[in-house]
């Protein structure tokens, strides 16, 4: 275990040593397929299939300097440890977490075997393992190391302290935990996660993403840093023609429980859509998952119930609090913790917002409303309005909807810069209940405006690389050095 002096020095010994015990498990589980015959114990005892892991040692003369940026900083001595998976994958990242660490403090950082094996499952789609899939999980299990639940989880993102004179952790995820979540966006979302992007949109409704689409491909034949439009199902866009509109609508998006849609550009700089359909739980479950891969920003965009007869069916809700009713988080960051507004991401959903609508601050004043928003988890809550009317009035609230809350608690709690912004489709308090008349009417004229908002939003934040996101307001005061 030698001193590493330079970031990619690191991630070039991460990369050798996690290619070495892929390479070694694969090799074993082909020898397995083709002849029935399991690995030498002793191969496993020596590590020969563990994820590489960082040692970070840091042990200043003095308290660690008091720098302000949000991430890549040190808060105490110690000694940091954590596993890694797929280096080449999160090169850019780890570089960046790497380049800050190493330049402001005086750190020793060596890379080393852990003692946490790679699961089998996490191999095979590499191409380097074929077949398996006719072997029993079961059997493989007894062999081979396999996903095990009491291993993976989320104590250092829920904020469990530490024993004293312990290591710490270097990253809020280990390297399990983050294999578990690459292979459920792969299923959930039937795209690549190689695809996608740092800057991402949620929807609830497919109508969205055929406005997103529509002008993905117009971005594609024009001079900007976009290069392809990648689709669930396997199909990939750089160069679109006339038929091109046909062929996404007959991709196999319907197998998949929340399609994504990814817009792509250089260094994961372009925009990725996730249908993520509705309800709480599907707003948890893709946040849980897509917090690995350290997103710069991700935005809700979607329809709300107008709680204010001041309200018209097509105005905005910029959300600026949560009245959480959704109940998913409650165990892990209960309802009486505060879900600040992130103020950068809320001035540009504000500025976009006015560049797509064309209209003056005075009549946008009219049109979007910033205030608090109740996420519920029962679609039906009109039918029990009597039991939640008073909460709703104590709240202030001005709209109602099943994901926002849960979105941004999500990204508040995994560190992840959130922003929401709602577009009244009814008032159900008012007797405008979205009816299927009235709602494709209003579909048709307020989806297009409502995504190009997003899409404008996320582009002003991301043209600087996301530098002014990273809010200090999402980091604990025992926090991991890494973003």
């Amino acid at each position: 275990m030698s001193k590493l002096t330079t970031p990619e020095h690191v991630i070039d010994a991460l990369e050798a040593l996690y290619t070495e015990a892929v390479t070694a498990l694969s090799a074993a589980l082909n020898t397995f397929l083709r002849e029935g015959t399991p690995p030498d114990p002793a191969l496993r005892k020596s590590g020969a299939f563990c994820y590489p892991q960082i040692r970070l040692i840091y042990n200043p003369d003095g308290p660690p300097p008091p720098i302000s940026r949000a991430f890549g900083k040190m808060s105490e001595a110690g000694t940091y440890i954590s596993t890694i998976t797929r280096p080449d994958f999160f090169r850019d990242y780890l570089s960046e977490q790497l380049t800050l660490l190493m330049r402001d403090y005086e750190v020793e950082i060596h890379v080393e075997k852990s003692d946490s094996e790679i699961p089998y499952a996490y191999v095979w789609e590499q191409g380097l393992a074929t077949g398996l899939e006719e072997i029993s999980p079961a059997e493989l299990a007894r062999h081979f190391p396999s996903p095990n639940l009491a291993d993976i989880g989320d104590e250092v993102a829920d904020g469990e302290l530490y024993e004293p004179y312990e290591t710490h952790p270097l990253a809020l995820f280990d390297a399990q935990r983050v294999d578990l979540s690459l292979k459920r966006l792969q299923h959930y979302c039937g795209t690549p996660v190689e695809h996608f992007q740092h800057y991402v949109l949620f929807t609830n409704y497919h109508r969205y993403v055929d406005a997103f689409c529509d002008w993905a491909l117009d971005q594609l034949v024009q001079d900007n840093h976009y290069t392809s439009l990648s689709v669930p199902g396997g199909l990939e866009v750089s160069e679109p023609t006339e038929t091109t509109r046909a062929e996404i609508d007959a991709t196999p998006w319907r197998r998949f429980q929340m399609p994504a849609y990814h817009l792509r550009a250089p260094n994961g700089a372009g925009i990725t859509l996730v249908n993520i359909g509705v309800g709480p739980s599907n707003a948890k479950t893709i946040t849980d998952h897509l917090a690995v891969i350290r997103p710069q920003v991700w935005l809700m965009v979607g329809h709300c119930g107008g709680l204010r007869h001041s309200q018209a069916i097509g105005d905005y809700v910029l959300a600026h609090a949560y009245l959480r009713e959704d109940h998913v988080l409650d165990s892990v960051l209960p309802p009486e913790i505060p879900v600040p507004p992130i103020a950068e991401v809320q001035v540009a959903l504000q500025e976009a917002a006015a560049s797509v609508t064309g209209e003056t601050e005075k009549q946008l004043k009219r049109r979007l409303r910033t205030g608090t928003v109740v996420t519920t988890d029962d679609r039906n809550w009109e039918l029990r309005f009597s039991a939640t009317s008073r909460r709703f009035n104590k709240s202030r609230a001005i709209a109602i909807d099943m994901e926002s809350a849960t979105i941004a608690a999500n990204g508040f709690r995994l560190r992840v810069p959130y922003g929401v912004l709602l577009c009244v489709s009814d008032k159900p308090l008012h007797g405008e209940i979205k009816l299927p008349g009235a709602a494709n009417r209003f579909y048709e004229r307020a989806i297009s405006e409502h995504i190009r908002i997003g899409i404008e939003t996320l582009e002003r934040l991301a043209a600087d690389k996301g530098a002014k996101l990273h809010s200090r307001k999402l980091r604990a005061f025992d926090e991991p050095p890494f973003r």
